[in-house]
């Protein structure tokens, strides 16, 4: 196996740059932050894993984009863990027409028309399946997550594996499947 050269791993990241936007887009629901995990995700390789060889840049990018984008879900965990409880806000006896609440819904102008239960039990589906994911094995795990979150097609998905077609389409398949299975014990219907 030969070393990655810096062309080659520019190409590479070239190459995969929308892909990984794109999955970090479906994670996070927000196109600034996917943006911010895909260049950290991109730095890491090039930093950490530069000389390793050509073969080795796909999964070892799908890993630290993984990586980065569970990082960010812990960061944004522990930043809304700190204004959960609003209680802790007590309005001063000049102020009670002060509500900190409405001063963060009038602030906030995205999509926050989701209720605080409908948010909740889609991370906690999101959390299963990402459970389920990383339960599947090793080969499995690694076809389901090229063909259906990067989004590659099954040449490409074959390459990168250095297996055949038709082993991605048995590895995908059998992916699905267990998948399926596993999320409807869990009583999760998608």
């Amino acid at each position: 196996m030969r070393l990655a050269s810096e062309i080659e791993l520019s190409e590479f990241l070239k190459s995969v740059e929308k892909r990984a936007f794109k999955r970090s887009v479906y994670h996070v629901r927000n196109e600034e932050s996917a943006l911010d995990i895909v260049q950290d995700s991109m730095m890491k390789l090039a930093e950490h894993y530069g000389h390793k060889p050509v073969e080795e840049l796909p999964m070892l990018f799908q890993r630290i984009l993984s990586n980065c984008t569970l990082d960010w879900f812990r960061r944004q965990k522990v930043q809304n863990a700190l204004f959960s409880n609003m209680g802790d806000f007590e309005t001063s006896n000049e102020d009670e027409d002060f509500n900190l609440l409405d001063t963060l819904n009038a602030s906030n102008n995205s999509d926050q028309n989701e209720s605080a239960e409908s948010l909740t039990e889609r991370a906690q589906t999101l959390r299963d399946i990402e459970i389920e994911i990383q339960d599947l094995p090793a080969r499995q795990r690694e076809a389901f997550l090229m063909r259906y979150w990067e989004d590659m097609d099954v040449a490409e998905t074959a390459a990168a594996m250095g297996c055949s077609q038709g082993s991605v389409k048995t590895h995908c398949s059998r992916a699905v499947h267990a998948l399926a299975q596993a999320l409807r014990a869990k009583g999760i219907k998608l």
